[in-house]
């Protein structure tokens, strides 16, 4: 895929999940994908593979979080080559009633149409804070 092609990948992903719908994630995870959460939290380190990042982010996040409206704004979005980094802001409520408002920098590699790489740089005391005691 060529860097504008990336770029819109990444923008159509989050911009699903903005609406709750993480099929496009899904479809777009590399099976060997390697993603990292920058931190000391439960979620910080490194998940190898598409079933790890499942497991051990994505279906905890879920559970964490209100079934209600999760805004994500994307401020930036550079690319070059395999590699788009993005800017954004995101606002949701866990399920213990408190807010979640993070903003993200968040690297990712993409080749030929998978994501093979992520990793989140993002407030960790707020994901700590808010929903470390779930994990």
């Amino acid at each position: 895929m060529k860097t504008e092609q990336n770029k819109q990948l990444l923008q159509h992903i989050y911009t699903e999940i903005a609406k709750r719908n993480v099929q496009p994630l899904l479809e777009s995870l590399a099976d060997d994908i390697q993603w990292t959460i920058i931190g000391t939290t439960a979620f910080s380190g490194i998940s190898h593979g598409k079933e790890e990042v499942i497991e051990k982010i994505l279906k905890p996040l879920r559970d964490m979080l209100v079934d209600g409206p999760f805004v994500f704004s994307i401020d930036r979005l550079i690319a070059e080559g395999e590699y788009v980094v993005m800017q954004a802001r995101g606002k949701a409520t866990s399920r213990n009633g408190k807010p979640y408002n993070n903003t993200y920098c968040i690297v990712s590699r993409i080749v030929d149409g998978k994501l093979k790489e992520m990793t989140d740089y993002i407030d960790t005391q707020l994901l700590a804070s808010v929903l470390g005691a779930g994990l």
